[in-house]
C-alpha cells in the first residue's frame, strides 16, 4: 500500500515542475512584454500559477491512479509499458498546447482558449497565416519539451510502480480510493470549495503577468465548457437591473422593451450624406486595417496615400472602434450589427447566425441583390454557410477563379481580386437592378505575403499594397457610369497591434476607419461621433430611409437619442468607451483592467456588463 501511495504522490508531484517550467519559458519567449518585471514578480507568476498547475496535475494523475488500482490484482510489468505510453502521449499533447499557445499569444494577446478549436476545423486556412519559420521553431519546442517530460517520468517515476499484486487487497483498494479523493480535490482547485477558474491565478495590475500565470491546458479545457449554454453566462445583474442599464444605452425601442429614457423627447438629427435614395452599394471590408496605419487618421504618412486622398473627398468616420480582433467576429459586427462575443463566435453556429438581421436581408426588401467576393477558401470558419444565411444570393471565392492566378499562401492577392471586382462591376454598367456587393480583402493578413516591397515593416507594407490596389480600382471605376450613383464604403474587419506595444485591451488596438465615397455621396465630411463597428448597419439603413429596429445592438450615429459609446471585446473581457473615458474589464478575474478616468468608471463597467449579459441572453434565445 505504501509503495502505491508513494508512486501516486510522485506522479502528481512530477507533473508540477513540468507544468510550472512553462511560466518562465513563456515570459522569456515574450521578453519584450516581461521587461521591467523583477525577480520577485517572476517567482510570483510561478507561485500563483501553481493553483491551476495543481488542478491539471490532478487530472493527469487519474489514469496512473487507475493503473495503480489495477496493480492490486495484476502484475505490474505490463502495466508499466502502458504507463510509459501514457506519459509519452500526455507529454506530447501538453507540449503541443504549450507551444501553440505561446506562438498565438504573439498575435492574439490572450492565452489559448476554444477559439483555436474553431480555426483548427479549417487547418489549411489556419496554417497559411503562420510563417514557416514559426512552425519550425514551435515544432522544435514541442519535440524538446515532450522528450524531456517523457524521459523524466520514464526514468524516475515509472520504475517505482509496484511489480507485485497487493497482499491485502481491501486495504490497498481503500488507499487508492482515498488517493483518488485527494486527486479530485486537487483537480477542483483545493478543499475550500471555491470555484477554480482562470482568474484564480491573477495577482498583479500588470495583465501580462496574470496571463503568464495561466496554465494553457486549463484555459483551453475550461473554455470548451462555455460554448453552448449562452443564456446562463455573464449573469451579472437581476433582470430588472440588466434592463435598466442596457436601456440607458438605447432610445425608446419597442423591440427591446425599454422604457423611454431621458433622451426620448429628442428628435433624431436628420443628416443627409447621400444625393440619391437608392444607390448601388459596394462594401469593401479591409483585412486588419488599423486606424493607426492610415495617414488620414493620424497614422504614419505615406503608407495609405490613396485612402488619405479619398478621405478628403468622402465622408470619413474618425472615431470608430472594431468589436473584436478576428475576421469571423468582425464580419458579423459589420454585416449584422451584432456585437462580437468574448468567449465564442456566433459564426460557429449557422442555425443561430441565420436568425440575425443583416444588411443583405434588409436591402433585399428594396430589390437589392447581394453578392460576396473573397479571394480565399470561403468555407473557412463557416463563412459560406454564414453568408448564405445572411441573405447573400451569390458567393465568389478562390475556387471560382483560375488556379494559375494564385500568388500567396493565403489565396489570391488583392491586386488580382480588385481587378476581378472591377470587371464584374463593369458588366453591370447597363443593368437596372440595384446591387449590394461585398468584398473582403486578404493581403494585409498575416504573414503579409504580398508582391510589393515599398516599406520595411511587413504589416505596413501589406497595408500599402492594398492601398495601391484601391487607388487603381477607384481610378478605373470613376470612368464608368456606375460611379455616378455608387456608394463605396470602406471599413476594417478589425484592427491590428500596430504599434506592437499595444496591449490586447487598449482602445487604440480596435480603432478602425470607416469611409464613404462615390458619386452617391453629397460631399466631403468628417464625422467625429463615437461609434462601434456594429453601428454601420443602422447608420447606413438610416441614410437609405429604411427601418432598422430589428438591429438591436446597432445605433444610427446621427440619432442623438443614443448616448455616444463604443463597445469592444477581447478574450473573456470587454471595453466600453464613452464621452468621458474608457473602462476595460476582465471576466476571468471579475475586476477592471483599466479605468480612465476613475470618475464615472463604475457606470461604464456596469453598462458594459449589462450589454454583455443582454448579448448572451439574445444568443441563448436564438
Amino acid at each position: 500500500m505504501k509503495q502505491r501511495l508513494q508512486f501516486l504522490l510522485l506522479v502528481f508531484a512530477g507533473w508540477l515542475p513540468v507544468l510550472a517550467i512553462q511560466k518562465p519559458v513563456f515570459m522569456l519567449y515574450h521578453y519584450d512584454l516581461a521587461q521591467g518585471s523583477d525577480l520577485a514578480e517572476w517567482l510570483r507568476v510561478i507561485w500563483y500559477g501553481l493553483r491551476l498547475d495543481s488542478a491539471i496535475a490532478g487530472y493527469l494523475s487519474i489514469l496512473p491512479l487507475l493503473f495503480t488500482a489495477a496493480s492490486i490484482w495484476m502484475p505490474g510489468a505490463k502495466l508499466k509499458v502502458w504507463l510509459k505510453v501514457y506519459f509519452a502521449v500526455a507529454s506530447l499533447l501538453i507540449a503541443m498546447v504549450f507551444a501553440g499557445d505561446m506562438a498565438l499569444y504573439t498575435f492574439w494577446g490572450f492565452r489559448l482558449d476554444a477559439t483555436v478549436i474553431f480555426y483548427m476545423q479549417f487547418p489549411s486556412g489556419a496554417a497559411t497565416s503562420v510563417p514557416a519559420g514559426l512552425f519550425v521553431r514551435q515544432a522544435i519546442l514541442v519535440v524538446v519539451y515532450a522528450l524531456a517530460s517523457t524521459w523524466t517520468f520514464n526514468r524516475w517515476i515509472v520504475p517505482l510502480f509496484p511489480e507485485q499484486p497487493a497482499g491485502k487487497k481491501s486495504l490497498g483498494l481503500a488507499a487508492i480510493v482515498l488517493a483518488g479523493g485527494l486527486l479530485l480535490v486537487s483537480a477542483q482547485g483545493g478543499a475550500t470549495g471555491a470555484h477554480i477558474h482562470v482568474g484564480t491565478v491573477y495577482f498583479s495590475p500588470k495583465q501580462f503577468l496574470n496571463h503568464s500565470a495561466i496554465n494553457p491546458v486549463f484555459s483551453l479545457v475550461s473554455s470548451l465548457f462555455k460554448q453552448h449554454d449562452f443564456a446562463s453566462q455573464f449573469q451579472f445583474f437581476p433582470e430588472d437591473e440588466r434592463e435598466r442599464l442596457f436601456c440607458s444605452l438605447m432610445p425608446a425601442k419597442p423591440a427591446i422593451d425599454c422604457q423611454a429614457p431621458d433622451s426620448a423627447h429628442l428628435t433624431p438629427n436628420k443628416v443627409e450624406l447621400l444625393n440619391t435614395e437608392r444607390p448601388n452599394i459596394l462594401l469593401i471590408i479591409l483585412e486588419s486595417f488599423s486606424a493607426n496605419a492610415i495617414g488620414a487618421l493620424s497614422g504614419p504618412q505615406g503608407v495609405t496615400p490613396h485612402l488619405d486622398s479619398l478621405s478628403r473627398e468622402g465622408v470619413l468616420f474618425t472615431n470608430v472602434y472594431a468589436n473584436s480582433f478576428r475576421t469571423d467576429r468582425g464580419l458579423v459586427s459589420v454585416l449584422n450589427g451584432y456585437p462580437a462575443q468574448p468567449t465564442t463566435s456566433i459564426m460557429k453556429y449557422p442555425a443561430k447566425s441565420a436568425t440575425l438581421p443583416s444588411l443583405a436581408k434588409s436591402l433585399a426588401t428594396k430589390g437589392y441583390t447581394a453578392e460576396m467576393l473573397y479571394g480565399s477558401d470561403i468555407r473557412y470558419t463557416n463563412m459560406q454557410s454564414y453568408f448564405y444565411g445572411s441573405g447573400y444570393n451569390r458567393i465568389t471565392s478562390d475556387k471560382d477563379l483560375p488556379t494559375g492566378v494564385r500568388r500567396s499562401k493565403l489565396g489570391i492577392d488583392d491586386e488580382i481580386m480588385f481587378d476581378y471586382l472591377y470587371h464584374s462591376l463593369a458588366e453591370r454598367e447597363d443593368t437596372r437592378g440595384r446591387f449590394f456587393s461585398t468584398f473582403l480583402t486578404l493581403s494585409s493578413h498575416e504573414p503579409f505575403d504580398v508582391p510589393f516591397h515599398r516599406l520595411g515593416h511587413p504589416y505596413l507594407n501589406s497595408i500599402a499594397f492594398t492601398d495601391s490596389c484601391i487607388g487603381d480600382f477607384v481610378g478605373k471605376l470613376r470612368q464608368t457610369r456606375l460611379w455616378d450613383d455608387l456608394l463605396l464604403i470602406f471599413v476594417a474587419d478589425h484592427g491590428f497591434p500596430y504599434p506592437e506595444r499595444l496591449k490586447v485591451d487598449e482602445p487604440a488596438r480596435y480603432h478602425i476607419p470607416i469611409l464613404w465615397v462615390g458619386g452617391a455621396v453629397k460631399g466631403p465630411a468628417r464625422i467625429d461621433a463615437l461609434a462601434s463597428q456594429t453601428d454601420l448597419a443602422a447608420t447606413l439603413l438610416g441614410q437609405l430611409g429604411l427601418r432598422h429596429d430589428d438591429f438591436r445592438f446597432s445605433k444610427d450615429v446621427f440619432d442623438n437619442r443614443y448616448p455616444p459609446y463604443a463597445f469592444y471585446t477581447f478574450s473573456n473581457g470587454f471595453g466600453l468607451i464613452d464621452s468621458v473615458g474608457v473602462s476595460t474589464y476582465d471576466n476571468d478575474s471579475n475586476r477592471p483592467i483599466s479605468q480612465l478616468p476613475a470618475d464615472g468608471s463604475a457606470l461604464r463597467i456596469d453598462r458594459g456588463k449589462a450589454l454583455l449579459q443582454t448579448l448572451y441572453d439574445d444568443m441563448g434565445s436564438r
